[in-house]
């Protein structure tokens, strides 16, 4: 077991230490703190705002129902970074097999000492701290909006939204991980993994056009109304339970896909 241990944490920091010193990666976060920072400011801010819609209200003298404006944010952000987080989690997790499969070094790996089990693992560590060393800036600037506020929202919220987050982040990466381990182009796999998880975070749009027992089926299959249900502050354990799946399912594949290669190489 401290073998095993040990290899996901050598793993663990090679990727790491690449992420850091990738220039894409470097691009991608630089292109995400920019479009986080603008709809930050756009939803409290903006025009159409919730500071703007309160100020309305209160012109109008509407005063029921009360609006939370701390929960309205945080919503509405969390849910936008959700999305703006499918169409930058792919490129992070694009090179995480198909680059070694390219140099052909995944032949070596397929066949080292290593489990599959143990690198697959350390891959997706790595990629998804690098993406939550993305998300701590943002974070940061959304407590001190929310601390502005009067009554303050309770931390815990503020936690459970972003632990949605982080959790769909790595179902999106451990998908994408396995998409990776097919192909040796960083682009395709990267197009494959939006078209995978895009499918997945609308397939509720499919179960509302059917019905019976397929339609539960597919609407428990969407992240989106998992995702969902958790920022909006319920502690539902089927949608935590089925985004963990999500990932199990990710390394599960990736290593039977390694797996796979190495049982062609004997």
């Amino acid at each position: 077991m401290l073998i095993i241990i040990s290899n996901i944490i050598a793993i663990y920091r090679k990727e790491l230490q690449g992420y850091f010193a990738s220039p894409l990666a470097y691009s991608i976060t630089g292109i995400f703190w920019l479009l986080g920072g603008y709809f930050l400011v756009a939803i409290l801010l903006g025009p159409d705002g919730i500071i703007q819609q309160i100020a309305t209200r209160d012109q109008l003298g509407i005063t029921e129902p009360p609006v939370d404006a701390p929960y309205e944010f945080l919503k509405a952000y969390l849910g936008i970074m959700g999305s703006l987080s499918l169409f930058l989690l792919p490129m992070l997790s694009m090179n995480l097999y198909a680059e070694e499969r390219k140099r052909g070094t995944l032949e070596l790996l397929a066949t080292s000492p290593l489990t599959n089990w143990s690198v697959a693992t350390g891959k997706l560590l790595a990629v998804l701290t690098f993406y939550i060393s993305m998300v701590l800036p943002l974070l940061g600037l959304e407590a001190i909006a929310i601390n502005a506020a009067e009554p303050p929202i309770s931390p815990v919220l503020l936690l459970l939204g972003h632990g949605g987050l982080i959790l769909l982040a790595a179902a999106v990466l451990s998908l994408g991980m396995f998409v990776s381990s097919l192909t040796d182009s960083a682009i395709l796999s990267a197009i494959l993994t939006f078209a995978l998880v895009l499918f997945l975070w609308v397939i509720d749009v499919v179960a509302n056009n059917v019905s019976g027992v397929l339609a539960e089926i597919l609407k428990h299959l969407s992240m989106l109304t998992h995702y969902t249900n958790i920022i909006q502050g319920l502690v539902d354990t089927s949608s935590i339970i089925m985004l963990l799946s999500y990932v199990v399912l990710g390394v599960f594949l990736t290593a039977q896909s390694i797996d796979a290669l190495r049982f062609q190489r004997s």
